[in-house]
């Protein structure tokens, strides 16, 4: 059995050791895109209202694969296309995702996006969370 590599990290800090797997902002823009939106494709990722570059997804896409938080498979549709979906490692960071939705709700006075989420969450967030991981069979 093949023993697998770890990086090496500059500390023993779990905080750094999150940021490096998941920490910067286009990483945790696909994880929402597919644990609280939905969407499947490369496609659709770059529809998303931030406007991720296309380099910049690509880069995203391998790095979150690389580190067991996505699932990449061909599109049984669309042979030339892939679906990437959260493993279980990537959907154990919906109590993270979450609650930076409850703290940006909190905080943010802008138009919020994600109202609808933050009401489901407000209203029964376990059940909520639980509905995450069901109804992508994980």
């Amino acid at each position: 059995m093949m023993k697998e590599k770890t990086k090496l990290r500059p500390s023993g800090c779990p905080i750094t050791f999150g940021l490096d797997i998941f920490g910067d902002r286009w990483s945790l823009l696909i994880i929402r895109e597919i644990m609280l939106r939905g969407h499947k494709t490369y496609s659709e990722f770059l529809e998303a209202e931030e406007g991720i570059a296309t380099n910049i997804l690509v880069d995203r896409l391998k790095h979150l694969e690389a580190e067991g938080i996505i699932n990449k498979a061909r599109d049984p549709e669309n042979r030339r296309s892939f679906l990437y979906t959260l493993t279980k490692k990537g959907f154990d960071l919906a109590p993270i995702i979450l609650e930076i939705v409850i703290w940006s709700g909190a905080h943010d006075a802008r138009d919020f996006a994600l109202r609808d989420v933050l009401g489901k969450i407000e209203k029964d967030r376990k059940g909520f969370e639980a509905s995450l991981r069901t109804a992508k069979n994980v």
